[in-house]
């Protein structure tokens, strides 16, 4: 399978497409004025405290306050100094039945890193437990703890690597090690371990100066983190167009992976990369509520903020031999786009997905099979739970950041998020109420009516009998003005003396 990773970057907007066989995977975005907040550590202050959630507000700097719940509230110690690990200083009070009352107050000083976007109203989720990531380790500085990636899934392996960050790792505090570093050199993790613990040396130096609230460490840009968090062994190259941007990655990767340096790119070429590899075709199509299928059924997906639902149908296809036979591999290959789609939307949360119904238990059994293997490829923590008798499977795929269509998209100035107006029809009927309802109130002889042009060919064609039988009900003459500067909803009745 060939893999490549294509940044299209510019000063306004830095784009990134993960694309595996020639298909659009993953699709990242970064604006310098909606930059995302994960990772990046501040000294905040406790405006709020709620014994009823067992959580509290936190003000870090932002418009809105973030939100830290009790599991992930601990503390530095007051005595920490540079080159001097927090050891053991994360605590879970929840285990000793401490609660967030009895551990913040309002006003109090603390650090907290950011494990969620905000999203929709939300503001970020909080944590206090700090983690760094490298591009083979990630330091959990409070923590004495050594942990490898679930998906090095050679016990030999993952002994081997625990036994190399034990001999070391400064004495308590932890290190998780990452998939990428299942082929990096004991070297290679320690230049790893020495950067981490520079910046968390850095990060100290910061919090004993900062005031309160403020940024006291910014994570890496999308740029540099294309090569941390995307670049494993998988990727074949990385093609950016940006000369600036291509010469700040091969600083980065001649520090941390200078193995990568020959897989790294500049694209020149006067046709645009993302059009050059069609991927503005498919991020377009990302964004779409419909999605067909190559059999020709098709798959609509709906998000609300609560969770997102995923309806299967059979569409165009018809199958060739039998109603459960078509049934059958339409969900089956419905299984491998959602899953598909799901990673490369970025859907979050609670999702629930309506297959069309199967009569037969086996095939129910091989649609789950099918489809807890085709989201083996996504990153994100997925549980999914068996199919229900009706056909629906509930699940949940770890939400960190907006999704795409949060990202791309806002709600309609027409119908304010609804995806619904009133019909033309609707709004007519609601003009003649109106003008029943106000007749007795206003004198004269005409009644002129402002409205959109849609409303005026439907009241002087469809409706022109209904709108005569009105004209003779309120005693009144009515003309129609058709006005395009108005909202279709809107209009304007006018009683002329």
């Amino acid at each position: 399978m060939s893999t490549d990773i294509l940044i299209n970057s510019r000063s306004y907007e830095v784009r990134l497409a993960l694309v595996e066989n020639g298909n659009l995977s993953e699709f990242h975005m970064q604006r310098p004025t909606e930059k995302g907040l994960m990772g990046n550590i501040y000294k905040g202050k406790v405006v709020r405290v709620l014994p009823g959630m067992q959580a509290a507000f936190v003000d870090i700097g932002l418009e809105r306050t973030g939100f830290l719940y009790v599991d992930d509230v601990s503390f530095l110690p007051e005595n920490l100094e540079v080159g001097c690990p927090a050891r053991n200083a994360s605590t879970n009070p929840r285990t000793q039945g401490i609660r967030i009352e009895d551990l913040l107050s309002e006003g109090q000083n603390i650090i907290v890193q950011v494990t969620k976007d905000p999203i929709g109203t939300k503001g970020a989720r909080l944590t206090c437990h700090i983690t760094l990531p490298c591009r083979n380790l990630v330091f959990i500085p409070q923590t004495d703890h050594i942990g490898v990636s679930r998906k090095i899934d050679d016990e030999t392996l993952r002994e081997e690597l625990k036994k190399q960050i034990e001999e070391i790792r400064p004495e308590g505090v932890g290190f998780i090690v990452r998939t990428v570093a299942e082929h990096a050199t004991r070297e290679e993790l320690e230049a790893d371990m020495e950067f981490l613990l520079i910046l968390w040396d850095e990060i100290i130096v910061k919090i004993s100066h900062a005031k309160s609230p403020e940024l006291i460490h910014e994570d890496l840009d999308i740029t540099l983190r294309s090569v941390r968090d995307f670049f494993t062994i998988d990727v074949d190259r990385l093609i950016i167009d940006d000369e600036k941007d291509y010469k700040k990655l091969l600083g980065f990767v001649k520090t941390f992976a200078p193995q990568l340096h020959n897989k790294i790119s500049l694209y020149t070429d006067p046709i645009p990369l993302f059009d050059a590899y069609n991927i503005e075709v498919e991020i377009a199509k990302a964004i779409e509520k419909k999605v067909w299928l190559r059999s020709g059924g098709y798959i609509i997906i709906e998000s609300t903020e609560a969770l997102s639902v995923i309806d299967v149908n059979t569409g165009r296809f018809v199958g060739k031999n039998n109603l459960n036979d078509t049934i059958f591999k339409t969900n089956i290959e419905a299984a491998k786009e959602i899953a598909d789609q799901l990673r490369l939307r970025n859907i979050g949360g609670i999702i629930i997905i309506d297959f069309i119904d199967m009569e037969s238990a086996e095939h129910r059994e091989q649609l789950y099979e099918t489809f807890q293997e085709a989201v083996k490829k996504d990153k994100s923590r997925i549980n999914i739970l068996k199919l229900s008798e009706f056909g629906l499977v509930q699940m949940t795929r770890k939400r960190s950041s907006e999704n795409l269509y949060q990202l791309m998209c806002e709600s309609c100035h027409y119908c304010s998020g609804e995806g619904m107006i009133k019909s033309r029809r609707t709004i007519c009927y609601d003009i003649f109420r109106k003008l029943s309802r106000h007749t007795n109130k206003n004198h004269g002889t005409t009644v002129t009516l402002r409205v959109h042009p849609r409303i005026a060919d439907i009241l002087e064609n469809e409706e022109e009998l209904t709108l005569g039988t009105v004209e003779k009900d309120i005693g009144r003459r009515i003309i129609v003005a058709s006005s395009k500067d108005l909202h279709i909803e809107k209009y304007e009745i006018i009683w002329q003396q």
